[in-house]
């Protein structure tokens, strides 16, 4: 089976109809003037539901490890979850299986919804707010919050309140309020209703306010988040942490996320674009209505450009009141311009522009961004986009952005794509869990692929309180509103809808939940193949034959399968790429996580691993003291490999359509192996955005016609003279000459699956190391390091000069330590202080040390093997010069200017 899909999809799910346009529509950012407040004491009884008490607090257990069975709760409080469910209704099919509202409104005498309640008291803040990540971080061997979680207090209640205006002009019109992610179990009540709510933190959901507002008057929302304790494996931030929004629309409109676009038919010289749209009727009586959708291209600003460039027939329909009505028409599009992946294709996009009319009025307008492109999975050729063969070089990324938590920011995300692509990566797989819209926005327009997931767990539990308290209820509306969401942009290839679930271990009756969301997934977009990553499930288990394709994480080059890792416990397999191919000749195989190597930047250990894969314990690779792990990018989580093993299994595998390495950047929570840390040590980029020497590896594997010449370790080691000090070094190119001070070390060339050259002998004296490299037999890079002096000065770099005026844009400072000549300092550890003039603000610090636990909003912090970062914020509506000041002791201060526009 070949599976064939041709995209789209909305990088804004509503009309970008500004405030005043002629039909009267409005989306408004809801982002300022908050109120929150965080329990300290008893948090009140407006529960969702009853949870099952803690009976295992241990969160370091091997990721790998199996889940167990759900605890059943024997519940006597009085719960609000009957009130919350009807929320969910429009994303469950069967009408029979829809919920009906108990009488009453639960909580309406509650202070905290009151208008009248003063919260003057309460934190200001803006949203995206995080509440968990200024800390301060829990450390200590019994922490409340421990290091699986990130050691930061995301666990609680809380509330966020705030008055909105509504115009006695809008009467008559749909208000809606519209959630990007709220962390976890949101409740929302407006002057004293509730309204309904989302316990899944990472779904975007929608609530209408219209029977409940006061038109021409101020209005009290009030939010109550309550985000428990031991509910993930990773760190998931707390409260409001994505946009809200305002949405005015006329009773007639398109639905939400209404439009679905699909490209069926795609070659260089013409496209057929097929356009669905959902018609809601919120009106008090049936209406006819016209349906106009226009095709136009868009700029690299994302704006629409030139005349129309396609139209699709004006259809008429009848909706009938309370009901949402289909319409379906397809135009063709000659000589499109194709969406593809950076850097082999171009990323092009279009949008598809739906305008409504009732009586001869327009009364809506949608626009739907969209690619035209064609992807084929194809079990022994890999993916093909628009008929070319592309290699996955892809990673696996969690939601949070490092030292700004999970609080999303589009100039944030966007370095991190940055940095990915300047390593060669091509894909994203989204673990675990649905990433904010404005993310795909991002892929969409930067030409990343993307597989999006959603679930980490399902029926059985991998944490007392995550998913599964809630899959029975919330898996069909989960799932729907995922893929309705994100199922135009057409960076999305796949849908996974699970990851290492314990049904893998259930035989059939596991099978049978992963039929019914594979069917869910395909009711909602049967374009594209949808799967789950499995790391247990063999080839001949009921649960793999479910899968449209094979998502393997660590099967393929095997688990615990090397001498190195044969005194280990847990799963054991042996390289099962052949047995999956051979069982399922029809289906494409890609690796969704491999490696789950793991390393601390610019760190290093001896002695230095013989083998090319080892796991890390203490002594052998890691330090326990420090928490530290070795940079020679040999060691792994136990159930993992290096990047060594996993190239050269997949180069033995060439049917292999890629791998999806565990994890592009650190992230916080899960600090395999050292869980009295707060982030991980699996990135190839470190959590403050600097490159481990790994970088270095994959760059010259994913970018061969770069020239890279790149030598590790660091040659600063005054108490190793004389001793042994392995010297590696990734290249490029095939063969390198190694020397120190100027005498040749040996020319060495790489071996067939070897990926790394080693010169495991070298002493160690001060000087400077220098390697040659070359590839088929010419010069192609070199590199030099040296033994530096002690610390002298501070070099600072900001990745921009000038930053936006609007309270949401980023410059990212680093600065480095150097001694006299300019070189970094590569084991300088100095504290630094930053301090900043100007109408700005220093948001956070950090310096990829996932053992350091100063705080992120710290402005004072210690350099961690030579470097730190510096995350600088313009106020909004204040343009003007902002000066970065930067000083340590015993060294020269340095200054920085960033200009705000």
């Amino acid at each position: 089976m070949a599976w064939t899909t041709a995209k789209a999809q909305a990088a804004k799910t509503s009309s970008r109809a500004a405030s005043g346009s002629p039909f009267g529509k409005e989306r408004i950012k809801l982002n300022e003037g908050w109120r929150f407040m965080r329990y300290t004491m008893e948090p009140d009884k407006l529960i969702y539901d009853v949870r099952p008490p803690i009976q295992d607090t241990n969160d370091s257990k091997v990721a790998d490890s199996k889940p167990t069975e759900a605890v059943q709760v024997d519940k006597k409080e009085e719960v609000l979850k009957t009130w919350i469910l009807p929320s969910g209704n429009d994303f469950i099919n069967d009408p029979v299986k829809r919920h009906t509202r108990p009488v009453g409104d639960p909580g309406a005498d509650f202070p905290f919804v009151k208008a009248t309640f003063a919260d003057e008291a309460w934190e200001a803040v803006t949203l995206p707010h995080d509440w968990a990540i200024k800390g301060p971080f829990y450390a200590g061997d019994r922490p409340e919050v421990g290091g699986g979680m990130g050691r930061l207090p995301s666990h609680g209640v809380a509330w966020y309140r705030n008055k909105i205006a509504v115009s006695a002009a809008d009467r008559g019109k749909i208000i809606y309020l519209d959630i990007d992610g709220a962390m976890s179990h949101a409740m929302v009540w407006l002057n004293g209703h509730l309204v309904g709510g989302w316990p899944y933190g990472y779904n975007s959901f929608r609530l209408e306010l219209t029977p409940h507002l006061n038109f021409g008057g101020i209005n009290q929302l009030a939010i109550r988040v309550d985000n428990p304790n031991y509910s993930a494996r990773w760190y998931p931030g707390g409260g409001l942490y994505r946009n809200v929004w305002l949405t005015k629309v006329a009773p007639v409109h398109v639905a939400q996320w209404g439009t679905f676009v699909t490209t069926p038919a795609v070659s260089a010289t013409e496209a057929i674009i097929n356009v669905s749209v959902q018609i809601e009727n919120k009106g008090k009586t049936e209406q006819t209505v016209d349906v106009k959708t226009q095709i136009y291209a868009l700029n690299t600003y994302s704006k629409p450009t030139g005349a129309s460039l396609a139209s699709l027939p004006t259809q008429k329909i009848t909706v009938k009141t309370g009901d949402h009505q289909p319409i379906e028409g397809k135009v063709t599009i000659k000589k499109p311009k194709l969406w593809g992946p950076y850097p082999t294709q171009k990323p092009n996009l279009y949008v598809a522009r739906t305008s409504v009319f009732v009586g001869g009025r327009q009364v809506d307008q949608f626009e739907t961004p969209f690619g035209i492109r064609q992807v084929k999975f194809n079990s022994t050729k890999g993916l093909l986009v628009n008929g070319q063969p592309v290699r996955i070089q892809g990673v696996n990324q969690h939601h949070d952005l490092g030292a700004l938590g999970a609080a999303f920011n589009v100039r944030a995300a966007e370095r991190q794509l940055e940095r990915l692509r300047e390593l060669g990566c091509n894909a994203i797989r989204m673990a675990h869990n649905p990433p904010a819209p404005e993310l795909l926005d991002l892929t969409d327009r930067m030409g990343f692929l993307v597989i999006d997931e959603i679930f980490d767990s399902w029926e059985r539990r991998k944490t007392p309180h995550d998913f599964h308290l809630i899959f029975p209820d919330w898996h069909e509306p989960d799932t729907r509103a995922f893929i309705r969401r994100d199922r135009n942009h057409p960076s999305v290839i796949a849908w996974s809808f699970g990851n290492e679930v314990g049904e893998q271990y259930t035989d059939t009756a596991g099978a049978a939940i992963a039929r019914k969301l594979h069917d869910i997934v395909h009711e909602e977009d049967p374009t594209r193949p949808a799967s789950a990553s499995q790391n247990y499930a063999k080839p001949d288990m009921p649960f793999t034959k479910v899968m449209d394709f094979l998502s393997l994480n660590y099967q393929g080059e095997g688990i615990r399968d090397a001498p190195a890792y044969a005194h280990l416990k847990g799963i054991r397999t042996s390289p099962l790429y052949p047995a999956f191919q051979k069982a399922f000749p029809d289906k494409l195989i890609i690796s969704s996580e491999t490696a789950s190597a793991l390393s601390t930047r610019g760190s290093y250990t001896f002695p230095v691993a013989t083998e090319n894969s080892a796991p890390v314990s203490d002594g052998v690779g890691g330090n326990p003291v420090t928490k530290e792990v070795s940079g020679y990018e040999l060691y792994t989580a136990q159930f993992g490999a290096s990047p060594d093993k996993v190239f050269a299994t997949q180069d033995r595998h060439p049917y292999v359509a890629g791998e999806f390495v565990w994890t592009g950047w650190d992230y916080l929570g899960e600090p395999t192996p050292y869980y009295s840390a707060r982030s991980s040590y699996s990135g190839i980029i470190d959590l403050a955005g600097f490159k481990k020497d790994r970088f270095y590896l994959y760059q010259s594997r994913w970018r061969p016609d770069l020239p890279i010449a790149h030598i590790l370790p660091h040659w600063n080691w005054p108490n190793r003279v004389g001793e042994v000090t392995p010297v590696h070094v990734f290249t490029s190119g095939d063969e390198a000459e190694l020397f120190l001070n100027g005498q040749s070390l040996g020319r060495k060339k790489k071996a067939e699956y070897a990926y790394r050259l080693r010169w495991d002998d070298v002493q160690y004296k001060p000087g400077e190391l220098t390697v040659i490299t070359y590839k088929n037999g010419k010069r192609w890079a070199e590199e030099r390091i040296r033994t530096t002096d002690k610390p002298a000065a501070l070099v600072a770099q900001a990745d921009r000069s000038a930053i936006q005026a609007n309270g949401e844009d980023l410059a990212f400072v680093t600065v480095t330590v150097t001694d006299k000549n300019g070189l970094m300092v590569p084991d300088a550890n100095n504290t630094v202080s930053f301090s900043l003039q100007g109408p700005g603000e220093i948001v956070a610090t950090d310096n990829g040390d996932p053992a350091n636990l100063t705080s992120f909003s710290s402005h004072e912090r210690q350099a961690y093997n030579g470097m730190v970062l510096a995350i600088i914020r313009a106020k909004k509506g204040a343009p003007g010069k902002l000066t970065l000041t930067i000083k340590a002791e015993g060294l020269a201060k340095t200054q920085l200017n960033i200009r705000s526009n």
